[in-house]
């Protein structure tokens, strides 16, 4: 009403004002171009004010991970999470439903009759994400100059070491598009382990491995860590990493220069961002998803109920792929070294921990049944070898695997057959009267790590011995693992695959992942009186000769020997792997979920539907 007096108002005072100024005829003229103008002009200004407050959000998908990431370097890296997976490629790669070997940077591949000799072909075009060309020169360099350097201490070279020499490929280029490889001899896993490694960028990456900061060192060992630009930084991934801020947040935006299109020629990836929220608690990781903040999920036995009834309602899905692939155990450390003079390990512990009766006992001492029932609420299996149940060289008990069934009584007996002894109180003591007590460490955050550790405290309580549960932050607990080496008892996890040689550096006695009897690495302080155990060095000579074996039946009964070996030493005591679960909701298509490759694995394949 108040509006409309207004109006009416201003009506009346223009009609006088133009009464007064223009004669009859010119008056009904201006007033309708004033009024023209009028509508005109808040129009344009509603239009102003819609462009203004309405803008298009680009297509992403949010998803949390527990840590920061500790490198952007991928050479350097060593663990999970990181974001090699969706910022670089290899030659080849694997696909994550069926495990089967396909082209990625390479179109095709060619191997000489004697097997020692494979020449690949890149795709034409191929370009980094600068818009550079990205050559035959880019992975003549990435192996020459860095993986194969040995100036440059990665991992990655201990699963190139061919043969009981321990030597490395020669690669060589061709042309602009053909690289050639050569093996001093058959390394059966060649395709999956030369194809599958990032190829780095020449053009940036040069210099600073040809160069040497204050120290000696090549400057290429500071580059790409986690304080550097990412505009800095050059992929050839489907996504670039374009923000990382630590403790919050990292943003992948989609490669304009990935090399991926689809059937009718458009480019690929379709989704526009990809967002990890770090979320250093699974419970609030599940928050976030149950009130629409994140798009994905790891559902972990012990939600796995709730999240099942709200599916329909979140409009999610739960997908199941099975056993996981990867490992969950727990470990002594076996180091008998010394730093500086000093041991790492109190020589006390190191004589239980190097008891094979005392690891034995604590195998048979831990109920994974009951973790099964109770931690992983039925959603899950034993777990008795080192090699992930989806590849054809896992052995499983049936075939002759040695397993540790819980049985106290058992456990008991071996640890009176390894010299120990209970006071009347039932607690265990040494032969020379020291109580068994040692610390175990898993990284926090990690809810069914905490519940499984919870529950091998008490396990190992039932049996005398005394365990100081202690979960610490991820990045202290690598450094613990990697550098510190001054560690009791760890409980962890190793990610899996088909291909048991991926996993080489955990096995060989100089391997940078042998982390129950770790070397010292390239640059840090050297010890002394490191022992290598026969059974440990046996386990390295198969890998090896698996390595170099063709004929798929003889090598799996390598590999069969290996997990034989492990199983009857024990450096790593495996527990239960839970089922893969993810949640994810229904607007992103295309989803083809596994155990091997998780729910993103064809994350150029994805889209949004909103």
């Amino acid at each position: 009403m108040a509006y409309r007096k207004i109006k009416q108002g201003f009506k009346t005072k223009l009609w006088q004002l133009l009464r007064m100024m223009y004669p009859p005829a010119l008056r009904w003229i201006i007033a309708l171009i004033i009024i023209i103008t009028l509508a005109t002009t808040t129009f344009i200004v509603g239009l102003h004010g819609l462009w203004q407050t309405t803008p298009i959000p680009p297509s992403q998908i949010v998803v949390s991970i527990l840590s920061d990431p500790k490198t952007f370097n991928y050479a350097l890296s060593q663990e999970s999470p990181n974001i090699f997976g969706f910022t670089y490629e290899g030659l080849t790669s694997e696909n994550g439903v069926t495990g089967e070997l396909e082209p990625a940077l390479a179109e095709s591949w060619e191997i000489a009759n004697d097997s020692k000799t494979i020449t690949f072909t890149l795709r034409p075009g191929l370009r980094w994400s600068d818009g550079q060309p990205l050559t035959a020169d880019d992975v003549v360099f990435t192996y020459n100059s860095i993986y194969l350097n040995e100036r440059i201490p990665t991992d990655t070279r201990d699963i190139l070491r061919i043969g009981t020499s321990r030597a490395l490929p020669k690669v060589r280029e061709i042309d602009d598009r053909r690289i050639q490889f050569l093996v001093p001899e058959p390394f059966a896993p060649f395709l999956r382990t030369v194809g599958s490694l990032p190829i780095q960028p020449a053009h940036v990456l040069r210099p600073l491995v040809e160069t040497n900061d204050v120290n000696g060192k090549p400057r290429f060992l500071s580059a790409w860590d986690t304080s550097t630009n990412p505009k800095d930084i050059v992929f050839n991934g489907s996504y670039v990493l374009e923000q990382y801020i630590p403790a919050q947040r990292v943003i992948f935006r989609r490669n304009p220069y990935y090399w991926r299109r689809n059937l009718q020629g458009q480019p690929q990836p379709y989704v526009e961002k990809i967002i990890w929220q770090i979320v250093e608690s699974s419970d609030t990781s599940l928050l976030q998803f149950r009130s629409g903040g994140l798009d994905a999920v790891n559902v972990t036995p012990d939600v796995f109920s709730l999240l099942k009834q709200q599916e329909k309602r979140g409009n999610f899905t739960i997908y199941n792929g099975g056993p996981a692939s990867g490992v969950t155990f727990i470990s002594f450390n076996l180091n008998q070294g010394k730093r500086n003079g000093k041991p790492l390990v109190d020589p006390i512990k190191s004589r239980w921990f190097n008891n094979l009766n005392f690891r034995q006992a604590v195998a048979y001492a831990i109920d994974r049944q009951t973790l099964i029932n109770n931690v992983f609420r039925g959603l899950g299996e034993t777990q008795n070898t080192p090699i992930s149940v989806q590849s054809p060289y896992n052995l499983t008990p049936s075939e002759g695997l040695k397993v540790y069934d819980y049985n106290q009584e058992k456990a008991k007996q071996l640890l009176q057959q390894g010299g120990f002894r209970y006071t009347d109180q039932g607690r265990l003591e040494d032969d020379q009267g020291n109580p068994v007590r040692f610390s175990l460490i898993t990284n926090a955050g990690n809810k069914m790590r905490e519940s499984m550790g919870v529950q091998i405290k008490r396990d190992l309580d039932q049996i005398g011995i005394q365990v100081d549960f202690n979960p610490i932050s991820f990045g202290i607990l690598v450094d613990k693992l990697s550098n510190g080496l001054d560690w009791e008892c760890h409980l962890l996890g190793f990610t899996g695959g088909v291909e048991p040689n991926n996993g080489a550096n955990i096995w060989a006695p100089d391997g940078g992942l042998h982390s129950f009897n770790q070397k010292p690495q390239t640059g840090q302080v050297p010890i002394t009186d490191r022992v290598v155990a026969d059974w440990e060095q046996r386990i390295g000579d198969l890998y090896i000769q698996a390595a170099r074996e063709l004929d798929e039946t003889k090598r799996k009964a390598l590999y069969a020997q290996t997990q034989q070996i492990t199983q009857a030493n024990l450096p790593f005591i495996y527990l239960v792997n839970p089922l893969a679960m993810s949640a994810i909701r229904n607007r992103v298509q295309g989803v083809r979920f596994s155990a091997l490759g998780g729910g993103f694995w064809n994350i150029y394949e994805l889209r949004l539907q909103d």
